[in-house]
């Protein structure tokens, strides 16, 4: 299970630490692919190979634009021997990676962000906005 919230930096060449913690359960060969809000999905391949079967079920008159948006985005990564990866230009340029980033872990996922939008945007939930969505699914 991907859990935690880490503070790290991209260096100029676009290569980012990843997580030790992280690193156990993503292994070592990974993909990292856009996400929604802004930030990078990543995902273990067995995760990936899960998501693109359902994809693969998807008729084209409704899976086209995801699958688009979650295939024609995606990269294969791998961790060098100092535990970074390199993220491919095209992806930091699409969730505005500088420099500060935090790598998240969602559960079936990681997610990384440029700092600052990950604190003006997901870690400000309202406890009411949490409550209720557990409420929903019955916690």
């Amino acid at each position: 299970m991907l859990t935690g919230e880490y503070q790290h930096a991209v260096d100029a060449k676009g290569r980012l630490n990843v997580p030790a913690r992280l690193r156990e359960e993503l292994g070592d060969r990974f993909v990292v692919t856009k996400g929604l809000d802004g930030c990078l999905f990543v995902y273990s391949y067995p995760e990936w190979e899960r998501i693109l079967e359902k994809l693969r079920q998807l008729p084209l008159s409704t899976g086209r634009n995801l699958k688009r948006f979650l295939a024609s985005g995606a990269a294969e990564v791998e961790v060098d021997k100092q535990g970074r990866i390199l993220i491919p230009p095209s992806l930091r340029a699409w969730a505005k990676l500088e420099k500060d980033v935090v790598v998240a872990g969602v559960i079936d996922r990681a997610e990384i962000w440029n700092r600052a939008a990950w604190e003006e945007g997901p870690t400000q939930i309202g406890a009411d906005e949490i409550a209720l969505e557990m409420e929903q699914l019955g916690f």
